[in-house]
């Protein structure tokens, strides 16, 4: 018997190629890998509102004409004989990128696309057929995709622009522009306004305001930048992103880049001066100064770290759904205010963090140090067991739980859980740990989070922007996409009440919704009702096969102790995408046969 999953995948190949008859249909799982592709700078919020599997049906909204969404742009493709020229296909993209952002509109950036199709395994260099791009949108929620290819024939360059919607599916007419290489910044600024205002004969701007948005910059400095972005060496990122900074050196976007290529680095001293130079009103600055608060906590500035974390919970909180706070920036707050003894306030922020983010095993390891500093043994133990029960496959949480009922006085639980230990990770998996509350050692590991979700935080400032802007009622301008992003700010902020209404008004609207359906199984989850997530987990593939939907549910399946339902999962998890690495890791654990008590995880947060 065929599969239903594969007659799902015919059925939309079919009637997509109905659509787009001259699209070549390869799937993500049909690109060949290839070795040493570009890593992109990975997000502790991977499962949060950017990456989570989900429909945009009925999601992208038409004001006046104009479409208005979440974009997301791909490279352009190089048509032409000119391949020193390839650089220009990120290029174009950044352009598209900033170009999309000057003018209102949310868009996910560079690194974010990048992220997304490591996560899948598909190299960053293959040429992308228009299947998987609609593929790749609708798992991040994008409404609008936007593509195109360039040609330079040695006198003039050629680009054309293509605009596809998502959901329902629909190619528009392409625009183009041409003219002399060293124009390239204007023929793509005409190019943009030609896409937004095409569908909007009241488009407000004009195509001298809507240019006076963007910063003109040489084109040497726009290749350095760019060649930068895609280096997959270290010191030729940084020797490209200083050679532009040089070029122009009040120009934002290298600036702050070079500042996250030293951070790389851990060169943090020179990281700062990079983030000082990206100004309040610019969208990344959230972004630099969460990477200034963890530069102050890796030079061990714990007071200028928590002045840098607490302005940037100020302007979240100030931003965002009332009451939602993001347990990365309280992590590093409370670690802040650890390191000067701030432990009662430490504390709250981490058990804060704990609540909202309930897989995560570095807050209770946080939470596990600050009881050691203060001599509290059976604290500690408790926090490192709840580190330990998070994630069972982390040496460092077990070691630690042994040593810390040691110093309390129960050698009996150290032994045993000592033996559970050397069962799971071998007689040279888990090492010997010497205690001191005083030791220095214990701030040496300490987990800092190092990375945030840069979309969620970008959007949370847009959707500030744009409530303010109106005086309409909120409930008039709402879509199904609204709702679904506002539960998933909700649910992000350990509102589990508030986020399942969200959720159920968007399958109100969109019944097959395969992302309010992963929501509403999230939830289901967190409140222990595992049947319940089993069953919106269903119906989320029924809207539509993904393996981020099918490792979740293998996941719950382990809660459940159905070890051999949750293998049949992941391997279905592994032939929609092949690379995956959640559902990789998940197969080798059930092939190992560790013990089953693992928390899911994949779904949205």
């Amino acid at each position: 018997m065929v599969p239903r999953s594969y007659i799902h995948e015919f059925l939309i190949v079919f009637v997509a190629s109905l659509l787009f008859p001259t699209w070549n249909f390869c799937s993500p799982q049909g690109t060949q890998a290839s070795p040493g592709g570009a890593s992109s700078r990975s997000t502790t919020g991977a499962a949060s509102s950017g990456t989570s599997s989900g429909s945009s049906s009925g999601s992208a909204t038409i004001k006046g004409g104009s479409l208005h969404g979440i974009y997301l742009v791909f490279p352009f493709q190089n048509s032409g004989p000119a391949s020193r020229l390839d650089w220009l296909s990120e290029g174009l993209e950044e352009l598209t990128i900033q170009g999309l952002s000057s003018a209102g509109e949310q868009v996910y950036s560079h690194s974010w696309r990048l992220g997304e199709l490591e996560r899948y395994g598909i190299p960053t260099t293959a040429k992308l057929s228009r299947a998987t791009m609609l593929h790749v949108a609708e798992d991040l929620d994008a409404d609008f995709v936007v593509f195109g290819s360039f040609n330079y024939d040695g006198k003039n360059l050629t680009i054309d622009s293509r605009l596809l919607r998502v959901n329902p599916a629909a190619l528009l007419p392409p625009v183009h522009e041409s003219g002399p290489l060293e124009t390239v910044m204007d023929l793509h600024t005409r190019l943009m306004w030609r896409m937004l205002s095409a569908n909007d004969h009241s488009y407000p701007l004009s195509l001298t305001e809507f240019s006076q948005l963007h910063k003109a910059v040489r084109l040497d400095a726009f290749e350095h930048y760019i060649r930068g972005l895609i280096s997959n060496d270290d010191e030729t990122r940084v020797r490209e992103l200083r050679e532009a900074v040089r070029l122009e050196p009040e120009w934002v976007e290298p600036n702050y880049a070079l500042g996250e290529a030293y951070l790389t680095k851990r060169d943090c001293v020179s990281a700062l001066p990079c983030y000082g130079k990206v100004p309040k009103t610019h969208d990344r600055y959230l972004e630099a100064l969460f990477s200034i608060g963890v530069c102050r906590l890796s030079m061990n500035q714990p007071d200028q770290a928590e002045e840098a974390f607490t302005a940037l919970q100020t302007l979240l909180r100030s931003s965002s759904t009332p009451g939602v706070d993001f347990p990365e920036v309280l992590n590093n707050l409370a670690i802040a205010k650890a390191r000067q003894n701030k432990f009662p306030a430490a504390q709250e922020d981490l058990k804060r963090a704990c609540a909202l983010d309930p897989d995560e095993d570095d807050y209770p390891f946080n939470l596990g140090l600050i009881a050691l500093r203060q001599g509290d043994f059976n604290g500690a133990a408790a926090q490192f067991r709840e580190a330990s029960h998070r994630e069972p496959d982390i040496p460092e949480d077990r070691a630690l739980l042994i040593a810390a009922l040691e110093k309390a006085g129960k050698q009996e639980e150290a032994d045993q859980e000592r033996n559970a230990a050397l069962e799971t990770f071998g007689p040279n998996g888990v090492t010997s740990t010497h205690l001191d509350a005083k030791n220095e050692s214990l701030t040496r590991i300490e987990r800092v989070t190092t990375e945030i979700d840069p979309e969620t935080l970008r959007f949370e400032m847009e959707s500030a922007e744009a409530r303010a802007a109106t005086s309409e009622p909120q409930d008039g301008r709402d879509t199904p996409a609204t709702h679904l992003r506002r539960a998933r700010q909700q649910l992000s902020g350990g509102q589990l009440d508030a986020a399942e209404h969200e959720y159920h008004v968007t399958l109100a609207t969109d019944k097959g919704n395969a992302s309010a359906h992963l929501g509403l199984a999230e939830i289901a989850r967190r409140k222990g009702r595992l049947d319940d997530a089993v069953k919106e987990l269903l119906l989320s593939l029924e809207a539509r096969d993904s393996a981020v939907v099918r490792t979740t549910l293998a996941r719950v399946y382990l809660e459940q102790k159905k070890p051999a339902m949750a293998r049949t999962e992941v391997e279905r998890a592994l032939k929609l995408a092949p690379n995956y690495t959640e559902a990789k890791q998940l197969l080798e654990h059930l092939q190992n046969g560790r013990p089953t008590d693992v928390s899911p995880k994949g779904g949205p947060q």
